[in-house]
């Protein structure tokens, strides 16, 4: 459909993280990691890392994020800072503002707030 950098990141599935939030988990606190995580459950707080952010299609996300790379699937309420990249998905939605190297909004995606491109 159209070419974006750093599209291994879109091909990894469950099994390519070392932690994987489920979906009957519920999580209310500060979350920072180091190796790629992917959230399938509900998270209240914030997220802070240094590495990849995976937010799966049911998953239910309010908090402040901080990552390198952020994929949206599910539904997220709060900030985005991306280093690299934000990339909502068609079934994504943000209410909050964006802030990253790189914001992709696929067709389908929900995104209330505002956008800030980093150099």
């Amino acid at each position: 459909m159209f070419d974006v950098k750093d599209s291994d990141f879109f091909e990894l599935d469950e099994d390519d993280f070392d932690t994987v939030l489920a979906p009957d988990i519920s999580f209310s606190g500060h979350i920072h990691f180091v190796k790629p995580f992917m959230i399938k459950g509900t998270v209240n707080g914030t997220i802070s890392a240094t590495s990849d952010l995976v937010v799966d299609t049911n998953a239910v996300v309010t908090a402040n994020i901080s990552a390198d790379r952020v994929l949206v699937r599910g539904k997220v309420e709060g900030c985005i800072e991306g280093k690299r990249m934000v990339f909502i998905a068609s079934t994504g939605t943000v209410q909050g503002d964006i802030t990253s190297a790189q914001v992709v909004l696929e067709p389908g995606s929900t995104f209330s707030g505002r956008c800030t491109m980093t150099k």
